[in-house]
């Protein structure tokens, strides 16, 4: 499993009934898989650069997929440019990619399409990983799902759960573009609000 699978069934797992936004899980989920880039040796991070390096041997075609949509030319990309291309409706296709291997599934509700059903989760080995991962507060898990507000609560500096097996330095650099991302489309968020509440005001002659 990676930590973007990971990630994904945690956001379904824990708050079935109030998923993070869908943009937001999208941008953690871009950023979860540079993590898991990293720990393949497929990429290493200049400053901010991602530098690529060979092509992972992976079954998970997700992961192969990211690898694939990789800039191989100088002077590369940015983690923060990656989150906003590679992040552009990524969650839609992490819950395609689950639902096709079994891993979920949509209950069928009276007058709601198949595809807009409720979401479950099938008790399968990869959910259990992930519960495992998720309640032994691994700190890179926990730094996304603390990001994404899942309320998991933060990781004890002291925990002796196991540390990343990528540089730390490299580590702390996706987990901060994820940090501003998510910062920067919370902004763009409000600002259309308040853009949205102003013209409705005009119309209203208020």
């Amino acid at each position: 499993m990676t930590t973007a699978r990971d990630l994904m069934l945690t956001a379904l797992d824990v708050a079935p009934g109030r998923p993070p936004e869908q943009g937001n899980l999208s941008l953690a989920l871009a950023g979860a898989e540079v993590l898991d880039l990293l720990e393949a040796q497929a990429v290493t991070l200049d400053d901010e650069r991602i530098l690529p390096g060979y092509h992972p041997t992976t079954d998970d075609p997700l992961l192969a997929r990211a690898a694939a949509s990789l800039l191989r030319e100088p002077p590369y990309e940015s983690v923060d440019d990656w989150l906003w291309r590679r992040g552009r409706s990524l969650s839609g296709t992490y819950l395609t990619t689950l639902e096709a291997e079994g891993l979920l599934s949509r209950e069928r509700r009276r007058g709601i399409p198949f595809r807009g059903g409720h979401i479950v989760l099938a008790d399968s080995p990869a959910r259990r990983a992930a519960a495992r991962r998720r309640t032994s507060q691994e700190p890179v898990l926990t730094a996304l799902t603390t990001a994404l507000g899942l309320g998991l609560g933060g990781a004890d500096p002291g925990a002796t759960a196991d540390s990343p097996s990528v540089d730390d330095n490299g580590v702390d650099t996706v987990l901060a573009a994820v940090h501003n991302a998510l910062m920067q489309l919370e902004g763009l968020r409000q600002r259309r609000a308040i853009e949205q509440a102003a013209f409705d005001n005009i119309w209203r002659g208020d």
